[in-house]
């Protein structure tokens, strides 16, 4: 490795977070259909009650769309009722990085991937317990690894 290439970040659990080159995560959502691209890459959201994995209950992973990186566990899922799937704690807190959100009118806490920046939804602080936190995701930014 030269002096001059960035050093890998690791998460806790092992991943690595190396920010994606602009080039590598361009050619990542050249595999995207339009509603993926609206949501993960322009900040969307998709319909309430609409989302594939809203009803997911199988044992699995749900891992970033577009660089697959392992975001939530099933058994942090829980049902909230909002129509998004929704999370209680992220498999590695390492894997989520929040911004503030004051667009619509609204003060909120956008979550994104680490590695690759894709917009994944928001947490909010009505969840259960243990985190009492909420994480609300756009079913089109996650793919679901069922256990094997």
């Amino acid at each position: 490795m030269s002096e001059h290439e960035p050093v890998p970040l690791r998460s806790a659990s092992g991943h690595d977070l190396t920010p994606l080159p602009e080039a590598d995560k361009q050619a990542l959502a050249a595999g995207l259909d339009d509603e993926e691209r609206r949501v993960l890459l322009r900040q969307g959201t998709e319909p309430p009650f609409c989302g594939g994995l809203l009803k997911e209950k199988r044992a699995g992973v749900f891992a970033c769309r577009l660089c697959g990186l392992p975001l939530f566990r099933s058994d942090s899922k829980f049902e909230s009722g909002t129509g998004w799937p929704s999370f209680f704690q992220p498999c590695d807190p390492d894997h989520i990085r929040t911004l503030r959100d004051v667009s619509h009118g609204m003060l909120r806490t956008e979550i994104r991937c680490r590695r690759c920046d894709g917009h994944l939804g928001h947490v909010f602080e009505d969840g259960p317990p243990p985190t009492g936190l909420r994480y609300c995701l756009n079913s089109v930014s996650l793919r679901f690894l069922p256990e094997e």
